[in-house]
C-alpha cells in the first residue's frame, strides 16, 4: 500500500466516525487533538481500534500508545495527515 492509499484509508476511517457532522471533510490538516479538533476523545479511541484492525489485516501491529502520542506538539494525532503518515511509517518498518 502506498502513502496515498494509506491516507485514503485513514481519512475514510476518520470520516466514518464523523458521520453525524456531515459538514466536516477530512484532509491532511484536519485536527484530531487540541483546539479545533473534529473528534471527541472517545471517537479518537474508536479510530485507533479501527486502525489496529486495519493493521492486522495488512500484517503488522499499529502502536498508538507511545509516550509522545498525546503531546500536542509532536503527537501522531495532531492532524489526520500526521496520523496517516505514522501509520504508513509503522507499516513499512514492520513488513
Amino acid at each position: 500500500m502506498t502513502l496515498d492509499e494509506t491516507k485514503q484509508k485513514v481519512f475514510a476511517a476518520i470520516q466514518s466516525l464523523l458521520e453525524e457532522d456531515k459538514g466536516v471533510v477530512v484532509v491532511g490538516e484536519t485536527k484530531l487533538i487540541g483546539d479545533g479538533r473534529v473528534m471527541t476523545s472517545l471517537k479518537l479511541v474508536e479510530l485507533c481500534l479501527e486502525l489496529e484492525d486495519l493493521a492486522t489485516e495488512i500484517g503488522f501491529v499499529f502502536d498508538w500508545t507511545s509516550e509522545a502520542a498525546m503531546s500536542k506538539s509532536r503527537s501522531m494525532f495532531r492532524t489526520a495527515g500526521a496520523l496517516a503518515e505514522e501509520f504508513y511509517s509503522q507499516m513499512v518498518a514492520n513488513p
